[in-house]
């Protein structure tokens, strides 16, 4: 539909085509809705109707996949005011066979405004004597140039009128004598029509808008003068550009001169980048005329720059103009990627090629269109890249009031009496001088010829009645402040075979199941030669590929290629439509459409394979084979049960058949290529109600006696049945689970600044450990850097202009740094410097932002939130804030003499002097203190602490561990022994750190302490290596690398771990010094069950059990959260009652603490349902919700903290795929930092018990 339409318009065309992302039409039911809204006044009471006028259209889409439907303007009133000047369009398209519908929406502004002019170039100033050069555009009101039309210049003073007419583009070249002008300004104003000035409350009137542009005369004692034509549009990088120069001289000033040289430089981000001369051959009587000069475009001046070009006269004078230039995006290091081809099959080998300057690194990477259709904004291009330079274009080098920096003298303006008459001088000079074009360009002058306009001096009275007296003999230049403004495929024939007239042949199948969204990601080296090619198999998705190219040089820095496209295709294949996932009960229509685009009819047999993991029952009479004619498609469907949990395939194959039947009249033929296509899909089918996750985890040592372990796996009595699964993991190192998962330590969200370092920090000390032991290898060295670099990108989005760090960066400003989060990046990044490259102005800057909040007794003051309350006497403390910002300087590390570190050190000490033994409360404390004074040398504080800590200590069996002060005591757990809460994990973890950091060596007693610790922190994993939350698992980490490398041992020999049941099941593991960070890992096939451990050989190896289970969600005792959940519409009325559906969530915290930690809310789909992102995206505007992230089938809700005040928000909801028996869903809301806060409600969709929406 067009942008805009005229008020005067009868009638605009609206046209939706829909195609796939290879490029075909879509078949279907198009329906348009036109609407144009009320602005004066609505109503809630009569429905959309007395809101808005609308009409709607529907029909079939063509062959081409449209749908054109003429409007007639009349019905939308059109000239009346009173409604929004605006067109609203919703359009839908139903694909045929499936139902699936896909919406779009457009708009069409409403004018009056009939004819816009617009100078496309003007001069910006004049100069008396030379032609004043403009150029300006004519337009309707849809933006189409007018031709042959004249319109009318008008200059104000003096009275000037001209015509010009505009040529086949609309537009019009101006050229205006100046030689009468006199004023120090003029005026010019295009017009094309007359308005009429008459106002109507009721009714528009038509409005033609004109030109107008004001500029300043240029003042030239000698009524000398040079001029730069305009240059219209963008100038393209790599060619030669010729710029014309008029003059205008003064001949009694050049005297005998034979020639005079013009000087011209070129100014681009901030810097002169080409300079040059031109030598004018001046011949007596020729004082006016024009000369060219040209200059090659390049890079380097993108994408604006200013040319000026000036001369200074025999007498001194000097003159000048000045040219703003537009340049096109361009790079220095040209890169081209190509193809081998523009098309190819699914699984099909291609080649990608790419070159750019000798020796670059270029990253390459290639993604399904739909990816970019959803986000088109995120692609980097050439604008995005130049739109980060900070300094594009040159602004005046003024700053504040009027000022002579050359200190000219002058004028003084008395009055002249001459034959009785009194002449009083002129004293303010409006016209603009030499000095304010070099002004604009940012130049700064240092020269004693002539550039001012004169200056009178200015007149004060020192006393009322006294006489006037002229304020010493210099005067700033009078006059406004210049300035420069800163701007803002190829197809391919496919033959085909007649199989009535051919001998059998094999019939060639292609199978479908690699379906990835983005198919490229790599590096590529390229050498001397500038070039690379690289094999690649295209993926099985029928789509069109997008492809570009990034690379850095170090001569020719950054170039990035075109985008380029390959289409995945071939004429005849197979789509599956099926839910991302269902919950087991639930059931839904599986269909899969048979496309066509061999030009004649061929006949299909579309089959889906039998699996013992669901039921399929066709939904129509099932025919043995269909007709399909060209560019058409047939889709049979199936109502399918799945009846196993987990990962289900569906497997669907189409056959182009050999035939005699005929189809449209005519023999069916069959594809050379391609003639069956299957198609994998999988489906994720869950057991209901919420997962748990139990996990034991144990060292075990070799021993003589070979006594086993016992592992019992039990089932609580409300489990769902078929819901339980175990694995066993055996491990020969202690950082082997999580090294195996650095990307994924936690089964949680990483969405904010603190949460992010868990996926960068861990990282820093597996290499370390690795580096210390000899173990590191090339494989894991180059995972753990690409992570490191990964992080820290990340990381870098939560940092504020002055160097601090907060959980949810400057977003609108509304945040502040954060000390602690602050210190812990820093201290992350300096240690990360060994490993990638870190700026050191980001390591500087925060350690600048920190030293600035260190208070005089040498603590530091709280800034910003701390997301985790519940360490009481913790980070809430100053002590302890201090304690924490001081190892972080010590990690970092910087020496116990930095100024910052002795008087943080003082204060750690002072607080240590003055803290009672008594006070329990400070365990965690005295834990950071303890591993503080161990890191700055300090052996005695280090002992006193450690000695009263271990007082403090739970000491089991054969474990040590330390808890918060004041804890309940826990009820035992019938079936298992549950993980100790986040901060528990993090004091323990900071003591082993004090006990392993010990001047020169831990002794053999420290070392003894540590391993029973170890013992107790092992225990608290989760199956990833991770803990409960991220502090905990940073710390944990940090220490266990500390632990392994201190008391790393080569394995002599290898370690033989096996696990029993009670029944048949045993499995063997061996442990060697070559597998030893290898994780091992088996499926247990009884849940419940009893299991035997035992490990023979030598040394010890570290296992863990995974237990996972659902059951159904119940409410057990006091919540720490109230969570009321709501759908609307409640009922079922009107056919698209379950279409759409409003989620309301009504929250408060009821714990016992004033507010709770952050507390993220995780919101999970009803089966067949997704979330529409923009209502999701605009819930971060309120300012309780921090941030959103939407994933395949959840949506999170972040919350910096709750409070016992109340907090209600919505999203919305829409089908995707139609689904029958409806499962509820859950909405969990849980305590990031103390997870075992947490609250469940369930809620279920309008229509979930009516099954016969479920296949609409």
């Amino acid at each position: 539909m067009p942008k805009t339409i005229g008020f005067l318009d009868d009638e605009f065309v609206v046209s939706v085509c829909s195609l796939y992302t290879y490029g075909k039409p879509v078949r279907g039911l198009v329906t348009i809705n036109v609407c144009r809204r009320y602005s004066r006044y609505s109503s809630t009471c009569h429905g959309k109707h007395s809101q808005s006028i609308c009409e709607e259209f529907s029909q079939q889409a063509d062959e081409e996949g449209c749908f054109t439907q003429l409007v007639k303007s009349k019905i939308f009133h059109l000239r009346q005011k009173g409604y929004d000047m605006k067109l609203q369009v919703e359009a839908k398209v139903r694909e045929e066979g499936t139902g699936l519908e896909l919406t779009g929406h457009g708009s069409c502004e409403i004018t009056n405004t009939l004819s816009k002019l617009k100078f496309t170039k003007v001069d910006s100033h004049y100069r008396r004597g030379l032609p004043f050069f403009g150029q300006v555009l004519l337009v309707d009101e849809k933006d189409q140039p007018i031709p042959n039309k004249t319109v009318v210049v008008n200059v104000d003073v003096p009275a000037y009128r001209a015509g010009f007419t505009t040529n086949e583009h609309g537009l019009a070249n101006i050229s205006i004598d100046t030689s009468n002008f006199t004023s120090s300004f003029i005026s010019v104003l295009v017009t094309y029509k007359q308005n009429n000035l008459c106002f109507d409350n009721w009714w528009l009137e038509e409005f033609h808008t004109p030109a107008q542009h004001t500029v300043r005369h240029i003042f030239s004692p000698s009524k000398s003068y040079v001029h730069l034509e305009t240059v219209a549009g963008t100038m393209a990088c790599g060619q030669t550009q010729e710029i014309w120069a008029h003059y205008i001289l003064n001949g009694q000033i050049l005297n005998d001169e034979k020639e005079l040289t013009f000087y011209y430089l070129i100014k681009a981000r901030g810097s002169i980048s080409r300079s040059g001369t031109h030598v004018l051959s001046i011949k007596q009587g020729e004082m006016k005329g024009v000369f060219s000069f040209s200059f090659q475009v390049e890079s380097d001046i993108a994408p604006t720059a200013q040319l000026l070009i000036y001369t200074i006269l025999p007498n001194g004078e000097v003159i000048a103009d000045t040219e703003k230039l537009e340049i096109e995006n361009c790079f220095a290091n040209k890169v081209n990627l190509s193809f081998s081809s523009a098309q190819g099959l699914p699984a099909s080998d291609t080649n990608l090629k790419v070159t750019a300057a000798a020796y670059s690194l270029c990253a390459l990477r290639a993604v399904d269109q739909s990816v970019l259709l959803m986000k088109p904004e995120a692609e980097v291009s050439p604008q995005s890249v130049y739109d980060l330079l900070p300094v594009k274009s040159s602004l005046s080098v003024r700053y504040g009031g009027s000022v002579n920096e050359d200190g000219e003298k002058c004028i003084n303006a008395e009055d002249i009496t001459h034959n009785g008459i009194i002449y009083t001088p002129k004293q303010v000079l409006s016209d603009d001088d030499v000095y304010s074009i070099f002004e604009s360009v940012g130049l700064n002058i240092f020269t004693n010829s002539k550039i001012h306009k004169p200056h009178f001096c200015q007149l004060f009275q020192p006393y009322p009645g006294a006489p006037m007296i002229y304020a010493g003999g210099q005067a700033g230049p009078i006059g406004p402040v210049g300035s420069a403004l800163a701007r803002g495929n190829s197809g391919i024939v496919y033959p085909m075979v007649g199989r009535e007239n051919s001998p059998a042949v094999e019939v060639k199948e292609t199978v479908r199941k690699y379906f990835p969204e983005t198919w490229i990601w790599d590096l590529v080296a390229l050498d001397v030669s500038g070039g690379s090619e690289l094999a690649v198999k295209v993926p099985d998705t029928i789509t069109e590929w997008k492809a570009g190219a990034l690379c850095l040089s170090g001569t020719a820095g950054l170039g990035l290629s075109p985008t380029i496209s390959l289409t995945a295709f071939q004429p005849f294949f197979l789509e599956l439509t099926l839910p991302y996932s269902v919950v087991r009960g639930e059931a839904f229509t599986l269909k899969a459409t048979a496309f066509s685009y061999v030009s004649r009819c061929i006949r299909v047999s579309v089959q889906l394979e039998v699996s013992p993991a669901f039921l399929a029952i066709p939904v129509e009479k099932n025919e043995e084979s269909h007709c399909v004619c060209g560019n058409k498609q047939k889709t049979v469907s199936w109502a399918v049960t799945p009846k196993s949990l987990g990962k289900v395939n569906f497997t669907a194959t189409a056959e182009a058949l050999q035939s005699q039947e005929l189809c449209d009249n005519e023999v069916p033929h069959v594809p050379a290529l391609g003639q069956k296509d299957t198609v994998v899909k999988p489906l994720l089918v869950e057991p209901e109600g919420i997962e748990k996750e139990e996990t034991f985890n144990t060292l075990l040592c070799a021993s003589e006696t070979g006594e086993p372990e016992k592992l019992s796996l039990k089932l609580p009595s409300n489990v769902v049945e078929g819901s339980a699964r175990a694995t066993h993991s055996v491990l020969g190192d202690i950082l082997g689970s999580a090294m195996q998962n650095l990307q994924n330590l936690l089964q949680m969200p990483y969405g904010c600044g603190e949460q992010n370092m868990v996926l960068f920090a861990p990282n820093i000390y597996v290499l370390k450990y690795l580096n210390e032991t000899g173990l590191l290898t090339e494989k894991i060295k180059s995972k753990a850097i690409s992570h490191l670099t990964s992080g820290y990108q990340r990381q870098l989005n939560y940092k504020h202009s002055d160097g601090s760090y907060s959980t949810f960066g400057d977003r609108h400003s509304r945040s502040q740094g954060n000390t602690w989060l602050t210190a812990f990046v820093f201290k992350s990044f300096a240690q990360a410097q060994s490993y990638i490259f870190v700026e050191d102005s980001h390591i500087m800057n925060s350690l600048t932002w920190l030293s600035q909040k260190q208070k005089e007794n040498g603590c530091f003051q709280r800034s910003g939130s701390l997301l985790n309350n519940a360490i009481k006497g913790g980070v809430d403390d100053e002590v302890t804030l201090s304690a924490y910002i001081t190892i972080a300087l010590l990690e970092m590390p910087l020496p116990v003499t930095h100024p910052v570190v002795r008087n943080a050190l003082f204060c750690l000490e002072r607080a240590w002097e003055s803290t009672s033994e008594t006070q329990g409360s400070l365990v965690y404390t005295k834990a950071l203190l303890a591993y503080a004074f161990a890191l700055a040398g300090n052996q005695a504080k280090r002992s006193e602490l450690l000695e009263s800590l271990d007082k403090e200590a739970v000491k089991e069996e054969d474990s040590i561990h330390w808890q918060r002060p004041g804890k309940p005591q826990e009820v035992n757990a019938l079936y298992y022994q549950p993980r100790a809460p986040s901060v528990e994990v993090e004091m323990t973890a900071y003591t082993l750190l004090a006990y392993l950091t010990a001047q020169p060596a831990p002794s053999s007693e420290d070392l003894s302490v540590a391993t029973r610790i170890v013992k107790w922190i092992t225990k608290q994993q989760n199956p990833s290596g991770g803990f409960s939350s991220t502090q905990d698992t940073v710390v944990a980490l940090q220490a266990l690398s500390k632990y392994g490398a201190a008391t790393f041992t080569k394995r002599e020999k290898a370690a033989t771990v096996t696990i029993k049941s009670s029944e048949t099941f045993s499995e063997e593991f061996q442990v060697d010094e070559g597998n030893r960070l290898l994780l091992q890992e088996v499926t247990l096939p009884e849940v419940p069950g009893e299991y035997s451990m035992a490990v023979s050989g030598s040394g010890c190896v570290y296992l863990q059990t995974s237990l996972r289970y659902n059951i159904l969600p119940k409410k057990e005792g006091k919540s720490p959260f109230t969570l009321k959940v709501d759908t609307l519409p409640k009922n079922c009325d009107g056919v698209n009652a379950h279409k759409k559906v409003q989620i309301l969530i009504n929250i408060s915290y009821t714990g016992e603490r004033p507010s709770s930690n952050m507390v993220i809310v995780d919101v999970k789909m009803v089966s067949g349902f997704i979330p529409v992102k923009a209502s999701v995206k605009k819930l971060q505007e309120r300012p309780q919700i921090q941030r959103t992230e939407v994933s395949t089938n959840h949506v999170l809700i972040y919350f910096e903290e709750l409070t016992h005040q109340s907090l209600s928000f919505s999203f919305s909801v829409e089908q995707d795929i139609p689904i029958k028996n409806l499962k509820p869903a859950t909405v969990k809301a849980y305590d990031y930092y103390e997870t075992e806060e947490f609250t469940i409600e369930e809620y279920s969709v309008p229509c979930s018990a009516e099954s016969e929406h479920g296949n609409a």
